[in-house]
């Protein structure tokens, strides 16, 4: 009799161990930002395999796509000013070939080929007190060269360009399709509970136990939330604000969200929030919404096919499509005023 309920209490005590959701975490600088990882209902030894292959695979898209390091696209923007033609490495190829179909159905608002522009403002150096606007007519001089990806031609693995001016920087699109790329990764490992958070853009899949993923989406102004939202099901949530990189100057905020059209920071906007499952799709849309501004950005939604869009006008209005109303809880705690889109 004691040896069987023995023998029982050891069963009830493995069974138990067994029901042990294990939860993991990891952090990392990639992309100029910092990377967090949660994994869920995994192993330990799962976890650090999947973390090591995180750090290695960001490590090398960062340094192969970065415009400022001595990778592919580096590579790349050296030889297209030349105008010959080259053959391009199988990774920048799919970039520019993905990124040049939303920019054709943005009208050019989200525009890879505007690297001499993004060079010319230096927000990256937004924390150098003497940092200041470029001239005005060195502005004006790269707009009249009008660079964009549609200026590549592509011929199998080979492209070339007449514009010398195109220069590439992926900065809007490259973490949200490097995303995808390692979740991807993750399902093929067994995992199906995780969210990988790229300084605040972030795609999540499975859930969290026996409650989806809690996002909440940074208030543009306030330092707090605006508004909270479930994601799952291989959700991406991105958002593109005024106040990420910034600098003032002479009393006049100057962002890194640059108006193709004008060559100057994008008016009108103080941030946009977009779910969607397609990481680089939902990466590129934010900023191609925050430069439409609150006049035009239905448009380009619909020229996306976007369903879930939140903008914040300058004014701090929110103005939300109906379907992601429906999915956000806004922050009881502050006085907002919300504006249904009636177009999408």
């Amino acid at each position: 009799m004691l040896k069987n309920l023995l023998l029982i209490t050891v069963f009830i005590s493995l069974t138990a161990c067994e029901k042990t959701v294990q939860e993991y975490h990891h952090s990392s600088l990639h992309f100029g930002t910092l990377i967090d990882i949660t994994l869920y209902d995994v192993s330990e030894s799962q976890a650090d395999e999947a973390f090591k292959q995180l750090d290695k695979d960001f490590s090398y898209m960062h340094s192969a796509w970065s415009p400022w390091e001595s990778g592919s696209v580096g590579r790349t923007n050296n030889l297209l000013k030349t105008g010959a033609t080259f053959s391009i490495g199988p990774g920048v190829l799919e970039l520019i070939k993905k990124s040049a179909a939303i920019a054709n159905n943005t009208e050019q608002l989200f525009n890879p080929a505007i690297g001499e522009l993004i060079n010319l403002w230096q927000i990256h150096k937004h924390d150098d007190p003497d940092i200041k606007p470029p001239e005005n007519k060195l502005i004006e001089q790269l707009i009249k060269n009008n660079p964009r990806l549609d200026d590549i031609k592509i011929e199998g693995v080979k492209i070339q360009t007449d514009n010398p001016h195109v220069l590439l920087n992926f900065g809007a699109f490259a973490k949200g399709y490097a995303i995808d790329l390692e979740i991807e990764m993750l399902k093929n490992r067994g995992i199906k509970n995780a969210i990988i958070n790229t300084g605040g853009d972030l795609k999540a899949i499975g859930s969290h136990g026996d409650r989806p993923w809690y996002i909440a989406i940074r208030h543009p102004r306030l330092d707090t939330w605006i508004a909270k939202i479930e994601a799952s099901n291989d959700e991406s949530v991105f958002t593109s604000g005024d106040y990420e990189r910034f600098y003032q100057y002479q009393g006049k905020r100057y962002h890194h969200i640059l108006d193709p059209r004008t060559g100057y920071p994008a008016q009108g906007v103080q941030s946009v929030t977009v779910l969607h499952t397609d990481s680089g799709l939902a990466d590129a849309a934010a900023t191609a919404l925050f430069v439409a501004g609150p006049d035009k950005w239905q448009e380009i939604a619909n020229n996306l096919h976007l369903k879930q869009v939140m903008l914040i006008d300058s004014k701090g209005v929110v103005h939300v499509t109906p379907a992601m109303k429906k999915r956000l809880k806004f922050n009881s705690q502050i006085d907002t005023t919300i504006l249904t889109a009636t177009d999408l």
